[in-house]
């Protein structure tokens, strides 16, 4: 049995990485916020998914900016299924606050629940992970690190994601010498869940569709498709790669 913990997995790319996973011989450790009744339904909703598509399901609620709640999240991991064989951090936010607007408080949340979490989570898991036959880290980073235009700029995230990207490579080269591997995947604009927007409103959403090469947002299930792949034994020769799914927008 494969163990595979996912961060933001209540929803959007999270929830797509976990439906795909889900199979008999996986067990899977969601994490969801759980601020409300209304997320914490949704986490819910993700594990019997994947339950009903045989995999064994644990769950856990934190806030992820919270020092500590990270290293809780891979010891409830490890109480429901012993080990760690994978790590996907999908956990994060836009905010669009331009450089002018942004309040320290802002860049310290960012820089929190992205690489600080990612950091505390895979350093707590990297006794498993250097034991595993088959260790994988996905990071999930953002267009936003990569493209700057007039008028589309994200500060915070652009900063966290970009030192999530550098956090990934350093971890690579850890797991090298055990043949675990570490990689980045790089979405463009992702379709949101029904009835959630994010930082962008609906108008924002279609100009966001337009701008891309392809004349589409991603689905949550494209970026999930790479995840996937750089899961799977086939990709065990990639490592601290930084994968771009966003249909070449940030060839512009």
């Amino acid at each position: 049995m494969r163990v595979t913990l996912i961060t933001g997995s209540a929803s959007g790319i999270g929830a797509a990485v976990a439906r795909r996973v889900a199979a008999p011989g996986q067990a899977i450790m969601l994490h969801g916020q759980g601020a409300d009744a209304a997320g914490q339904a949704r986490l819910q909703d993700v594990a019997a998914a994947c339950r009903q598509a045989g995999a064994e399901v644990g769950f856990h609620c934190c806030d992820l900016a919270q020092a500590g709640t990270a290293a809780g999240l891979v010891e409830a991991a490890r109480k429901t299924f012993r080990r760690i064989d994978a790590l996907v951090h999908a956990a994060g936010f836009a905010d669009r606050r331009s450089f002018r607007d942004l309040p320290r408080e802002g860049l310290d949340r960012s820089l929190a629940v992205m690489p600080a979490a990612f950091h505390e989570l895979a350093s707590a898991a990297l006794p498993d992970l250097m034991q595993s036959a088959q260790a994988r880290v996905i990071a999930i980073s953002s267009f936003v690190a990569h493209r700057f235009v007039p008028g589309g700029t994200f500060p915070a995230s652009a900063a966290a994601k970009a030192a999530l990207e550098a956090l990934v490579k350093c971890l690579a080269i850890e797991l090298a010498a055990n043949g675990g591997s570490a990689n980045v995947v790089v979405p463009g604009y992702t379709r949101k869940d029904e009835g959630r927007l994010g930082s962008l409103d609906p108008a924002a959403w279609q100009r966001a569709a337009q701008a891309n090469p392809q004349a589409r947002l991603a689905e949550p299930d494209d970026i999930a498709a790479a995840v996937g792949f750089l899961l799977s034994r086939e990709a065990g020769h990639i490592t601290g790669a930084v994968l771009p799914v966003d249909g070449g927008l940030t060839l512009m």
